[in-house]
Order: structure tokens, then sequence, then C-alpha cells
């Protein structure tokens, strides 16, 4: 895809039925827009060709909806957009050796834990084209049992979402190598 022809932009204030009903609003036949994260209640990100974007953040305020910010991303992510990565997403995992996860792990493409292997590849391939289901992923895990998170890498952003979906959730970030410390005597 050209460097310019699409867009990403968080929709802040908005639950997912009013994104979804606002990307049909935003859509065309020859330019589409969509959701392509859906983080947390009141927090949606939309991806798609930069005109449905930009129609889609005007709507927005017509609509009523807090705010619609358009994000310095590279790229239209998770997105029909960025089907011509699907091939070079498969080639590269074809060149890679895999074992089979000893724990389930959640995908966040269908927001429901995977065991077999090839559903496991096959999932990263769809994620390039599909929806982020991180709300639906963590309540997922909560209905699960799932009751303490550690983020690991830098900064809170996955641990403050975590609290937007439920309060209840114990949340850690390991970021720092004393948050390492912190995190053995945890597991004791």
């Amino acid at each position: 895809m050209p460097f310019g022809q699409g867009k990403m932009a968080a929709i802040i204030g908005a639950d997912i039925d009013t994104v979804e009903l606002l990307c049909e609003k935003a859509s065309e036949q020859t330019y589409k827009c969509m959701v392509a994260n859906d983080n947390a209640v009141g927090q949606i990100v939309i991806s798609g060709h930069s005109q449905a974007i930009d129609k889609a953040i005007v709507i927005a305020k017509e609509m009523g909806i807090k705010r619609a910010i358009e994000l310095p991303v590279s790229a239209p992510f998770h997105s029909i957009l960025m089907h011509p990565a699907v091939t070079v997403m498969r080639d590269a995992l074809n060149e890679v050796s895999f074992s089979a996860p000893i724990v389930p792990v959640i995908c966040n493409v269908t927001a429901r834990e995977e065991l077999i292997l090839e559903t496991l590849k096959q999932n990263l391939i769809t994620q390039i084209t599909g929806r982020v289901r991180w709300r639906e992923s963590i309540e997922y895990m909560i209905q699960n049992g799932v009751d303490k998170v550690v983020e690991i890498g830098a900064g809170k952003i996955l641990s403050n979402m975590i609290k937007r979906i439920n309060k209840d959730v114990k949340t850690m970030t390991v970021g720092e190598p004393v948050d390492i410390e912190q995190f053995v005597k945890e597991l004791v």
C-alpha cells in the first residue's frame, strides 16, 4: 500500500456498537474503515483508508462521541489495507520452527484460548488484518479465573487498560531491573 493511503484514529467515550455504526457511516464503496482495536470500554481504535478515517473523525463529533483523534502511526494496522503483509507474515512463519505450547495461549484475534500449533500460526496471520479483541480477551481470562496480570515491558499501558475493564484484577508491571526483584518476591 502506498504511503499515506491509510490512517488510524482513537475513538474515546463510545462503546463498541457505537463505533461499529460510526465505521459503517464513514465507509463507502471505494474506501473503508473498521474497528482495529477494542481496547476497553470507551477506548476503541479504528483503521482504514485515510478518507474514511477523516470522515469518521467528523461524524464522531456529530454523533456526540467524546473524542476522535488521529493517531501518529506508520500504517493502518489491523485493517483490510494490511492484506499485502499477510503473505509476508505467512512466508516468515513458515521459516520458523515452532513448538506446541504447554499452556493455552489467548489469541487476541479470537479472544479465546488455543493449543493447536497450526491454529496459533494462522491466528498470527489473521491478526495482520483482524481486530485486536483486547477487551474480550481480558474478559475471557477473568471469566476463567485470572485475577492477576503481569505486564512485562516499558510502561503501564496494558495494565491501565485492564483496570478500565475490571478494577478488581491485580496488575503488576515489570519494566526495570528493580521490578524483577519485586516480581520474584511476589512469586514466592
